[in-house]
């Protein structure tokens, strides 16, 4: 998908220019060109191994079949509907329910769960995120939004580092001799420069969440699951703090649902689109379908428990071992 390649080629240009006039305000010229140094090392390793840095960033554990085996036919049997190959499954030990994709492409991609999530969404909700996250693998979407994750990362990294500088007097130096650029470079980077990488991350995610949306209805084949588990994580995610998330506000973006416990408005503060706006095009698609007749039911395999109630698909392993999730 070449448009997706030039956009990332775009996002890494401005949040290395960002990067870099950090360094300037740190350094002068001696500091934007080791910031210029570290910026061209930082993307090469977030080309190759972003997926990592973001599994590692939010705690995010591998699991085998053995340990989940209904949330992995739920995932195996989507992608194969999607035509990609069968993604590694990650966990995350977090009460907020949440979930997110990452890799540089389909051969090389992954998708994490938190518990909170596997515990709170029936088998049909799970298959709706599980297809969200897969549209945005089949998109491509995962290495932009990976990137932007860890590069982001730096840029928030580098800016705690000037506000310290700043409260042991650093912010007093002036530009003589190649200095630093002074109070008011300090200033611009600790304020300005991570409110311009934000906003680029927002210009990345807010129109991809649209198309995933669209796509993960068509991969599961009913809008209505994804829309009831978007409702429910938005519902749940503004009660519980995801601790991770708010340790790296700049991988927000790649989560379902905005992980951070502000609200998410469709304004430009929001990482997300509002909740509101993405479950009416989910209801519009979702009318269209029935008016056509082209609903699906799918055949993708979810286990249900034998009561049918609308728990986790491992209701009944938890029934058996309350202790015991069905990630191991």
């Amino acid at each position: 998908m070449p448009l997706n390649y030039a956009k990332t080629f775009l996002l890494l240009l401005i949040l290395t220019a960002i990067f870099v006039a950090m360094g300037a305000a740190v350094g002068g010229q001696g500091g934007m060109v080791i910031a210029f140094g570290v910026a061209l090392v930082m993307n090469v390793v977030s080309l190759w191994k972003s997926d990592t840095m973001v599994l590692k960033m939010f705690r995010a554990t591998e699991i085998d079949e053995r340990a989940a085996p209904e949330l992995f036919g739920i995932v195996r049997g989507l992608a194969e509907r999607a035509e990609l190959p069968m993604p590694r499954v990650y966990v995350m030990n977090a009460p907020q329910p949440n979930a997110f994709a990452t890799g540089r492409n389909p051969s090389n991609s992954a998708v994490a769960f938190s518990t909170g999530l596997l515990e709170a969404l029936s088998p049909e909700e799970v298959a709706g995120v599980a297809a969200h996250e897969l549209a945005h693998i089949k998109n491509r979407d995962t290495l932009t939004m990976a990137m932007a994750a860890t590069i982001g990362g730096a840029i928030s990294m580098l800016a705690q580092y000037l506000q310290f500088g700043m409260l042991f007097g650093g912010g007093n130096r002036d530009d003589r001799n190649g200095g630093g650029l002074g109070i008011i470079g300090v200033l611009f980077a600790m304020i300005a420069a991570p409110f311009a990488a934000m906003l680029v991350q927002m210009a990345i995610s807010r129109s991809r969440e649209y198309q995933a949306d669209r796509m993960g209805a068509a991969l599961c084949g009913n809008p209505r699951w994804l829309a009831s588990a978007l409702e429910k994580i938005h519902a749940l995610a503004r009660q519980i703090p995801n601790q991770r998330a708010e340790m790296n506000p700049a991988g927000a973006h790649m989560f379902i649902v905005n992980p951070l416990t502000g609200q998410g408005v469709d304004n430009w503060f929001a990482t997300h689109p509002a909740i509101e706006n993405r479950l009416a095009e989910l209801h519009k698609l979702e009318q269209e379908w029935i008016a056509d007749g082209t609903l699906l039911s799918t055949d993708v395999n979810i286990a249900s428990d034998e009561t049918g109630a609308r728990a986790g698909p491992w209701s009944s392993r938890r029934a058996a071992d309350p202790k015991r999730g069905p990630w191991g």
